[in-house]
């Protein structure tokens, strides 16, 4: 098995070898199969870039949040504190129950908008992929391709069956990078936040 290992190992290293320094005028090489790096092809393109500096600028908006919210109910508990020395028990107890329900409000609606922005962020990536699916395709097809591997996943491959450099031209050239800016009251507002 290890024999059988090695011996397409020295065949695609020799197959691919000429290709690992390609010419800078090197014709586009027809394939049927192509490899594409998806997470290049989000953070490298302008419109990928947009939805991920708008979710998060959100995001830091939210922590924000959080830190102003956790100061004002450490405030609060310590006032609450001082307080029991001169308050009768019935009364304290009656405020400190209302200040452990108000912070496990607090802590339900901040995690409510955690998932709502992670499901934002779920929700815009895949509205990107389908977007620029059929640019993908046309350059696949321009290329003679069959199949698309995703880059990571493949062990050894020419240099010119990758079509991550030129889907990511095609996206800034053909997809505006507001087409995909997240919808929705960010945290601050206290708005829901869309999941569209």
């Amino acid at each position: 098995m290890g024999r059988v290992r090695a011996a397409v190992l020295a065949l695609l290293l020799a197959w691919g070898a000429p290709a690992l320094a390609p010419a800078q005028d090197a014709p586009i090489l027809r394939s049927p199969v192509l490899t594409l790096d998806q997470e290049r092809l989000f953070s490298d393109s302008r419109a990928g870039r947009a939805l991920s500096d708008a979710l998060e600028a959100d995001s830091a908006a939210l922590a924000s949040e959080n830190r102003q919210i956790e100061a004002e109910l450490i405030a609060e508990e310590r006032d609450l504190t001082e307080r029991r020395r001169t308050l009768p028990p019935e009364e304290f107890r009656t405020l400190a129950e209302a200040f452990d329900e108000k912070v496990v409000m607090t802590r339900r609606a901040q995690d409510a908008k955690a998932r709502a922005l992670a499901q934002r962020r779920e929700a815009g990536q895949q509205a990107f992929y389908r977007q620029v699916l059929p640019l993908v395709a046309e350059i696949v097809r321009e290329r003679g391709g069959v199949v698309v591997l995703e880059r990571d996943a493949v062990i050894l491959s020419a240099e010119q069956v990758d079509i991550t450099d030129e889907a990511i031209a095609a996206i800034d050239d053909r997809l505006a990078p507001e087409a995909l800016e997240p919808s929705g009251a960010g945290p601050e507002t206290g708005g829901e936040v869309s999941a569209e």
